[in-house]
């Protein structure tokens, strides 16, 4: 139908509508994302989950990535975050679970391995911190390679054990005791 007004009240409702309310920013902030994650083809269900991230830049800026590894993702080539990546990261940087789906050489093992090494902070002298069991020997190298490589200069310790007599050999017999 017609809506009547005043000229008044037209003026009142026309400076309503150009002052933004925390909502519709909110809204638009929204859109905006929905956006860039139907452009780069990332499905995510969930609630409150995280922005994704464009570049890698902003891991430093927004979650504190160490400067070391930040200069190691570079060195490696990588200049741009692939889309797993892009969504990933900041799931698994803000402590939350996830199941993701991406196909072979997308950049998965970098997404699991900067908020691990993030989230360690700095390498203690406490044994195993950190454990990731593989389906696969071949898979358990390559994840061993990414991280070396991810972690260099960081301090940290990389191992991959794939039997049990070497792990006793190389960490002690009293090792499946102590950890």
């Amino acid at each position: 139908g017609i809506k009547w007004m005043s000229s008044l009240e037209a003026k009142f409702d026309d400076t309503k509508d150009k002052k933004p309310t925390a909502e519709k920013l909110e809204r638009l902030r929204r859109e905006k994302i929905n956006r860039f994650r139907n452009q780069h083809k990332i499905s995510v269900q969930g609630t409150d989950l995280p922005d994704p991230i464009a570049t890698f830049d902003q891991l430093q800026k927004e979650y504190k990535v160490h400067p070391k590894i930040m200069e190691n993702i570079q060195a490696a080539g990588f200049q741009v975050p692939t889309p797993i990546q892009m969504q990933a990261i900041p799931v698994m940087l803000h402590g939350r679970e996830l199941l993701a789906s991406a196909p072979t050489g997308s950049g998965k093992t970098l997404a699991f391995c900067i908020p691990l090494l993030t989230h360690l902070k700095q390498p203690r002298n406490k044994g195993f911190r950190a454990l990731i069991i593989s389906p696969t020997r071949e898979l358990a190298s390559q994840t061993h390679r990414e991280l070396v490589k991810l972690a260099e200069g960081t301090g940290f310790r990389i191992h991959m054990i794939h039997k049990a007599a070497e792990a006793a050999k190389k960490f002690g017999p009293k090792s499946s005791k102590k950890f």
